[in-house]
């Protein structure tokens, strides 16, 4: 049986071209004839559009390629960021499973402790734009204060939406025994709502309030909020911890090496993200590095786990192609495997620059005492 090289060899140089499907390539004199013919016949327009449908066609090869990888995208965790301490997703190829697996006790403490910027909420707008001698004042940004501060410091409109904000921490005070929780977490919750409620009766009282009173309010109940934060870790660690092991049983070891975990997170907080600190002490240390992806943005998805594939695979084939597409430049493959631009050393180099200061690296511990967000203080 003639093989492909074969039968193609043994056709004459017209012949072969014809059976692909092109036609023979002409001598060096038509080549110049038909190429001032066709740039007689064609408009700059015209030909600008043929260069830009060969990235089009690109794009339509890459986005199909990636439909198609995001089904074999296994085994990958998903993790959506919620005041619940997180929403995890395990994708493997028999199918998915969710879960929230953070006890209460997270949110019950966080939404504690964040009564002092609820209230700052409502009175923002209507701060005096001057800064007062405060022992912060040189971290303040003037403009970004004026920016904030929008409305008259004259003004008493603050005070109904204030009085509003008071009546729920008034029966959250008043409920808090019968909520259950660990004794020092019910004081501290306690100390907060309680030092919340003076700041507002005082300042609707006198019709007035200062960013001086405000940060000596914030300032007092600042040890109260530690004690929340120390709660809500706690629960965070615990849950995050089991649920990551349940799966590395339910995957084993040989497929969990290969674990790719995406952490979806608003870009306030996608560095040092409290779910990716923990994570990544349940992965495979040596590919912690290049899979756990922390992926910033300024809303949380409307499906969370398709945007998580998307991006996923995006990485997955950049990866792959990074080293075919450029095997005798690492420098621009790396670019492309990771999160540079291709044109960013070009563009340094031009602009007469050949680095720029990277962000630093998250620092963890190494060992994490129990209970305690392993960060470094």
């Amino acid at each position: 049986m003639a093989t492909r090289r074969g039968f193609i060899g043994g056709a004459t140089g017209v012949g072969t071209a014809a059976l692909l499907g092109y036609s023979a390539t002409p001598s060096a004199a038509d080549t110049s004839t038909a190429d001032t013919v066709t740039a007689a016949a064609v408009t700059q327009t015209q030909a600008r559009e043929s260069m830009f449908a060969v990235n089009a066609g690109m794009r339509a090869n890459y986005a199909t390629l990636k439909a198609e990888l995001i089904k074999h995208l296994a085994p990958v965790v998903v993790v959506q960021n919620d005041a619940k301490g997180g929403r995890f997703t395990l994708v493997t190829k028999d199918g998915q499973e969710s879960v929230n697996p953070v006890a209460q006790t997270f949110e019950l403490a966080k939404s504690i402790a964040h009564t002092p910027l609820g209230v700052f909420s409502v009175i923002a707008s209507y701060l005096a734009d001057k800064i007062p001698n405060l022992p912060n004042a040189d971290r303040i940004d003037p403009h970004d204060l004026m920016m904030v501060a929008y409305n008259d410091d004259t003004s008493t409109a603050w005070i109904e939406p204030l009085k509003a904000y008071a009546g729920k921490l008034s029966t959250a005070r008043q409920n808090l025994p019968a909520a259950g929780l660990p004794a020092a977490l019910q004081t501290s919750c306690a100390t907060i709502l309680d030092g919340a409620l003076a700041f507002i009766k005082t300042s609707v009282a006198a019709q007035h309030f200062d960013m001086a009173s405000f940060e000596e309010f914030s300032g007092s109940v600042y040890p109260a909020i530690r004690v929340n934060m120390e709660h809500a870790s706690q629960a965070q660690i615990k849950g995050v911890q089991d649920i990551m092991k349940t799966w590395r049983g339910k995957v084993g070891e040989a497929a969990w090496a290969d674990l790719y975990c995406v952490v979806i997170s608003q870009w306030t907080t996608s560095v040092l993200n409290q779910n990716t600190i923990i994570i990544k002490d349940c992965m495979n240390a040596a590919k912690v590095a290049t899979h756990l992806i922390d992926l910033p943005g300024l809303e949380p998805p409307a499906d969370p786990i398709f945007t998580a594939l998307d991006n996923l695979a995006r990485i997955v084939q950049d990866n792959i192609a990074a080293e075919m597409v450029f095997p005798k430049d690492t420098v621009v493959a790396d670019a492309l495997k990771g999160q540079q631009d291709l044109l960013s050393d070009e563009i340094l180099n031009q602009l007469g620059s050949t680095n720029v200061t990277a962000q630093a690296a998250p620092q963890y511990n190494t060992v994490a005492t129990p209970g305690v967000c392993p960060v470094r203080k």
